[in-house]
């Protein structure tokens, strides 16, 4: 296949894609044109197509289980799991050393529906929650504590059919119980389990064909944005991706190509800035006045200095993160401000542009300072940048392969904050954090019980075994709670039962555990838990 195929080949397959998944125009092609006569804007030039969120879902398998699982599989379902199971096993250098049907059988397993979304303008490896479900009219009764078998996802209703696959899943099963219409068993989540497999590009499809306008804009995106973030692949057709300066603002990025015009004019410029600047102060479009001035560049820095200055903290907020944005620091001190100040609603908006824009040695003071405000909403956006820049006031460790225990020393804030959508995680604000002596915690099953007698230095837990009946498996830990919640979960040792590691908790059931200890005065703290999942399959497919 020669280049021109190729690129033929290529486009029609990006069509297809947005075409298929709802690539969204969003009705703002037609961008700012009218701030001063600068000729037309990418926007207006050509239909910016973005990928929509893509509903998928497959087929697999959940193992783990405590016979609660069942040998129950529609025919076809069990021949397309015979084949991938054999393909994986192959590709892992061990053909032949399971027994398939066998596995399929087991009441240790369950076969399972899974369904998820990929997100907007997906990013290649990108993470996302995934819903399974044991499949209907079969005797499968719980999901707990189960694995899924890695699994691929097409699109709803591809089952069976030679369609690409788009994303991949695997991991621990989280069954919540924390719900307050009570938890169903038999459906749970992978949290940050699905894996986009492919970059999506943004498409420009120009409204008419001509490859020197093609080619101006691939230059002038690529001038802007750096080499290699436009190519023109047709005359109609220019393809866009997103620079990773813009990886977590894509949002952003697809609005700055709109408002981009090709006219780099000095003069013609400058009346654009200023009339960008006026809006930005007295209309009500600040923040796509601010984007407008972004997506010029530089040229615009010498022109914020006056809405810097503004007494409206919206005016100061908007020139600011556009002048950081712009690699200048000068709004630096007025974001950071604004992030400091108990009484500002833009809080958030300020603490976000500092973390996203500024130097690491700029944002690290302000989140680390953050992390220990009296608002919990602030303190827990300031540790989860923190936790993204890598920043040492957080500990981190992975616990039973399952989910990570993150501690948070300095915080007058007592918090167990612990996640239920994207990566597992328990995060100790205030750590270290201790458990009270005198006290009797047991779950909700009866199955675990912690225990420490008065005036006691340790605590006893206990865990009833899984699949031996009349057998409880017993541990000692410190009060502290991080080694509690260690004990608790790691992986139990192949070894004597006197020396095991851990009695291998689900998560689910030692965020519940840690919930009812709070709640119960077992350890000065509140508890938060995230929200679940939000997987909305009514989406375009």
């Amino acid at each position: 296949m020669n280049t021109i195929q190729k690129t033929v080949t290529v486009t029609a397959m990006l069509l297809i894609v947005c075409a298929l998944n709802g690539c969204n125009q969003d009705g703002r092609d037609k961008a700012i044109t009218d701030a001063a006569d600068l000729g037309p804007t990418i926007g207006s030039l050509a239909n910016v197509l973005i990928p929509e969120p893509v509903a998928v879902e497959g087929y697999g398998i959940v193992a783990g289980l405590r016979n609660t699982g069942s040998a129950e599989c529609p025919p076809p379902i069990r021949a397309y799991l015979k084949r991938y199971i054999q393909k994986q096993l192959a590709s892992s250098g061990k053909p032949g050393s399971l027994d398939i049907d066998k596995y399929i059988n087991s009441l240790d397993t369950a076969v399972v529906l899974i369904e998820g979304v990929i997100p907007a303008i997906p990013s290649k490896n990108q993470y996302f929650d995934a819903r399974v479900t044991a499949l209907q009219n079969t005797q499968t009764t719980s999901l707990e504590g189960g694995t899924l078998f890695s699994t691929e996802l097409k699109r709803p209703g591809s089952f069976g059919i030679a369609t690409d696959v788009l994303a991949d899943v695997e991991g621990p099963v989280f069954t919540d119980k924390m719900s307050s219409i009570g938890a169903n068993p038999k459906v749970g989540y992978v949290l940050g389990g699905g894996k986009v497999l492919n970059e999506y590009r943004i498409i420009l499809a120009l409204q008419e064909s001509d490859f020197k306008v093609a080619n101006a804009i691939r230059n002038r995106l690529n001038g802007r944005f750096g080499a290699g973030t436009a190519r023109a692949v047709l005359a109609d057709r220019v393809e866009v991706m997103v620079p990773n300066y813009y990886k977590s603002r894509k949002e952003r990025f697809v609005s700055m190509i709109r408002t981009l015009s090709l006219n780099q004019d000095v003069e013609a410029t400058r009346e654009r800035i200023k009339t960008l600047v006026n809006r930005l102060t007295d209309s009500q479009d600040k923040e796509e006045s601010e984007i407008a001035l972004e997506a010029i560049g530089n040229q615009s820095l010498g022109y914020l200095n006056a809405p810097l200055a503004s007494p409206d903290e919206r005016i100061r907020l908007h020139a600011a993160r556009c002048m950081l944005n712009l690699g200048s620091d000068a709004g630096l001190l007025a974001l950071r401000e604004i992030a400091m100040a108990p009484s500002s609603p833009n809080r958030l908006e300020a603490l976000e542009a500092i973390v996203l824009g500024a130097k690491r040695a700029d944002a690290t003071p302000v989140a680390r300072r953050l992390v220990r405000d009296d608002d919990f909403k602030i303190a827990l956006a300031a540790y989860q940048h923190l936790r993204q820049l890598g920043d040492i006031a957080v500990t981190q460790e992975f616990i039973g392969r399952s989910f990570y225990l993150e501690q948070i020393a300095q915080t007058d804030q007592k918090v167990i904050y612990a996640s239920r959508n994207g990566q597992p995680q328990i995060v100790l604000f205030g750590a270290p954090l201790e458990c009270h002596s005198s006290i009797f915690i047991e779950s909700d099953n009866g199955d675990i019980t912690l225990n420490t007698p008065a005036g006691g230095d340790h605590v006893t837990i206990m865990r009833k075994h899984p699949k031996r009946t009349g057998l409880v498996l017993r541990l000692n830990s410190s009060l502290n709670l991080g080694d509690i919640i260690r004990t608790l979960c790691a992986e139990p040792s192949t070894r004597r039962v006197q020396d095991r590691k851990g009695l291998g908790v689900t998560y689910a059931d030692v965020i519940a555990l840690l919930k009812r200890m709070c709640d119960k005065g077992a350890i000065d703290a509140k508890f938060h838990a995230g929200e679940l999942p939000k997987i909305d399959l009514n989406i375009k497919k």
